[in-house]
């Protein structure tokens, strides 16, 4: 079976048109590894929604993502490491939110920027933090009057 120089053009921009198609859809989906960070620190008592992967932002604006999730067997909190991009300075005093994009959407973990001159450094655990709040058991406060 002999193929003709057309079939073989074709499918060669068919072929390459799907590792573009790869690349960019590894890019867009934060998976790509060239991007420079720095690795930080945080514990919480529930995180529910956030695995490795989800995104970390500041002021809406994606600035890393989760790296690391494990159960502090002493502690009975969830450590979590994420990674936050080179030259975005978090300042020392920020605290660290499980928030969600609404009732349907996902959660993200949210940096709330403190006002301190002097940044977190490579490392650095944040101490100031806010588990994921349940839906459920919001639902459930207002359903009985709240007075649980």
């Amino acid at each position: 079976m002999s193929h003709t120089p057309t079939e073989i053009a074709v499918g060669g921009v068919v072929l390459a048109a799907a590792i573009g198609f790869a690349v960019y859809a590894g890019q867009a989906a934060g998976l790509s590894q060239g991007q420079n960070g720095y690795e930080l620190s945080a514990s919480f008592r529930s995180i529910e929604g956030v695995t490795v992967g989800t995104d970390v932002r500041l002021a809406g604006v994606k600035i890393g993502t989760v790296t690391d999730v494990d159960l502090n067997p002493q502690t009975f909190r969830a450590d979590t490491t994420f990674s936050v991009l080179d030259g975005i300075e978090i300042p020392d005093d920020s605290a660290v939110v499980i928030s969600s994009e609404g009732l349907l959407g996902g959660n993200f973990v949210e940096i709330m920027p403190g006002g301190s001159p002097f940044g977190f450094e490579a490392g650095d655990e944040i101490d100031d933090t806010q588990g994921a709040v349940s839906l459920i058991s919001l639902l459930l406060k207002f359903v009985s009057g709240g007075d649980e």
